[in-house]
């Protein structure tokens, strides 16, 4: 009887899984950053993602989360509370505020005194867009962030 129990449990939770809908990932661009008023020992920016959807089914969020990383440590986080839905096969632009604290900015020069050149620095933006208990969808995006030599400034 157990054993019947068990087995009816577990074809009973594998079947509930084909129920949610397979989807691909997001798309998420960086589109802009722009300067917010800061406090004392952080620097704030409101940076703007570009989120495509290219699902069949609407996107329904109510919240953001962020985190940057910069040469391997952390530079900058934020989220938001902004609710909304991204239409299928559509795309919007989110606006989340970061924090740079005064910590990761002497984190990232002690790190940046340690390398050669400005160019090719690694970044991970990781992120989600939260939609309940089974619609979050988290996302990565990864590079290298070219800076122009101080010669050239």
């Amino acid at each position: 009887m157990r054993k019947l129990m068990v087995l009816s449990l577990l074809l009973l939770t594998l079947s509930a899984c084909a129920l949610f809908p397979n989807r691909d990932p997001v798309n998420i661009n960086v589109v802009g950053i722009e300067p917010l008023q800061s406090q004392d020992l952080e620097v704030r920016f409101a940076v703007k993602l570009r989120v495509q959807n290219p699902n069949e089914t609407a996107i329904d969020y109510n919240g953001v989360a962020l985190d940057l990383e910069v040469n391997g440590r952390p530079l900058a986080s934020g989220v938001s509370d902004q609710v909304g839905s991204i239409p299928r096969f559509s795309e919007t632009v989110l606006t989340v505020p970061v924090s740079v604290s005064a910590f990761s900015v002497l984190r990232q020069t002690l790190g940046l005194s340690q390398t050669q050149s400005l160019n090719n620095l690694p970044y991970v933006l990781r992120g989600k867009l939260a939609g309940g208990l089974f619609g979050t969808m988290r996302f990565v995006d990864r590079g290298t962030l070219d800076m122009p030599d101080s010669a050239t400034w």
